[in-house]
């Protein structure tokens, strides 16, 4: 009989090579899409409570239970509210974006005194008369942003700083909007709505340095087998005399960077009793601020930072009306 070949899929996705650890725990959004309304921020942050499961009446029309209950599993976010600490102004060139002058509040709260970089006595009104006089060189405004985790639940006080660009009306309309939102808070609900669609961006739980079997989902070798049973049974062929990149090898696995597409904010309250379980949320405790309820899972641990964007790829049908929700889980995740 001839040799018959083994059928041997390849282990793990290489779609995230390599899969290095992320340089810091904040997501870096690297593309802002287009928006038609505004002007208005294209992104918020917030951080994750936990997840609890939900009733929500079906509004896709094609779905087979449309206009039945349909049970989702859902993500809370603790979202209280951003400061914007600055406005910066970009212009173009041959290589790309280029900063021309940001322009920092006056008055901060106390917590800044906590981040390097802060100007102590920024000149705000000279900044915002340099991008007047430019106005017609500016291409597009990003706002810089502060979480204030002091109203969140998390163990931390210092803020965390990202930049999120402004989309929408002219050039002329988006300076304005920055001068008037210098240095004022911004709730989560004058930048999102319920029912809509958004990106999150955020970075993985971290497990450390971690062998084939785990990180690759390579099968454990026979007990019979030479020197290894978690491990690998060929580094690969003779010829190219290397070892070839697709080669599964142990090595770092989660604290990765990741953008999912499309979760469906379900929900956006003020009040978070509404959906803290009974005992609080595990390894976070009670949502005291303002809250965001996703659709399905987002990547990270409990008190990771989450950050959402308008969405890149929308679906082409989105329900203009909120879903409706006819119950929250509030059952403890720990059996009080």
């Amino acid at each position: 009989m001839g040799h018959r070949k083994k059928h041997a899929p390849k282990r793990g996705s290489l779609a995230y090579l390599p899969r290095g650890r992320a340089a810091r725990p904040i997501g870096r959004i690297r593309f802002w899409p287009e928006v038609k309304e505004g002007p208005v921020l294209l992104g918020f942050a917030g951080y994750k409570a936990g997840m609890t499961h939900t009733l929500v009446v079906e509004d896709k029309p094609r779905s087979p239970n449309y206009g039945k209950e349909v049970a989702y599993p859902v993500t809370i976010i603790d979202a209280p509210p951003m400061t914007i600490c600055a406005v910066r102004a970009y212009t173009k060139d041959e290589y790309g974006l280029k900063t021309l002058t940001e322009a920092w509040a006056k008055s901060l709260p106390k917590d800044f005194e906590r981040l390097k970089g802060v100007p102590k006595n920024p000149e705000t009104d000279g900044a915002l008369k340099k991008i007047q006089e430019n106005l017609k060189e500016v291409v597009e405004f990003r706002v810089v942003a502060a979480t204030q985790p002091r109203f969140a639940g998390v163990p931390k006080k210092k803020p965390d700083l990202m930049e999120i660009k402004v989309g929408g009306g002219t050039i002329e309309e988006q300076f304005e909007y920055v001068k008037k939102i210098l240095g004022k808070t911004i709730q989560v609900d004058e930048v999102f709505k319920e029912g809509q669609f958004v990106d999150v961006i955020a970075v993985s739980k971290g497990k450390g340095w971690q062998g084939v079997v785990k990180r690759w989902g390579v099968k454990i070798l026979s007990h019979k087998s030479n020197k290894t049973k978690r491990g690998i049974a060929a580094l690969g062929p003779w010829k190219p005399a290397r070892v070839l990149y697709t080669v599964p090898r142990p090595g770092q696995m989660g604290y990765h960077q990741r953008t999912e597409f499309n979760k469906r904010i379900l929900k956006i309250s003020k009040d978070g009793t509404e959906v803290t379980p009974k005992g609080g949320f595990l390894r976070y405790g009670p949502v005291r601020s303002t809250y965001v309820m996703l659709k399905g899972s987002v990547p990270g641990p409990a008190k990771r930072l989450i950050r959402f964007r308008y969405p890149a790829r929308p679906p082409k049908e989105v329900s203009e009306a909120p879903p409706e929700i006819t119950y929250i889980s509030l059952e403890s995740p720990q059996g009080a």
